[in-house]
């Protein structure tokens, strides 16, 4: 079986096909859902004492921090899973940001 992995940075990975959401923090709802998955154990903070910019909702109910712009990512997410190649990014923090395709065994 094949997972399809995004990376977030830092190289840090996400697998792709367990991604609910991927939104700006900016919005008191978003605020509030990164403090009850703080409660709760379930935050991930993957940004490196960056500016947190964009926040990924798991379907296991993970809530994961990453420096990445959400908009940015989503493109490059869409892209490789519909075999486009996306090109070079002319954003210097989203130069690493990559999806990469690895097998996992079940």
């Amino acid at each position: 079986m094949k997972s399809v992995l995004l990376n977030i940075g830092f190289g840090n990975v996400v697998v792709a096909n367990r991604i609910v959401a991927i939104v700006s923090p900016v919005s008191a709802p978003i605020k509030r859902l990164k403090e009850d998955a703080r409660e709760q154990g379930k935050l991930i903070d993957a940004t490196y004492g960056r500016k947190t910019r964009a926040i990924i909702v798991t379907d296991s109910n993970h809530v994961v921090l990453s420096a990445i712009n959400p908009e940015t990512a989503a493109l490059r997410l869409m892209g490789k899973k519909s075999g486009q190649d996306m090109g070079e990014s002319h954003d210097e923090d989203m130069d690493d940001l990559e999806l990469e395709t690895t097998e996992a065994e079940e």
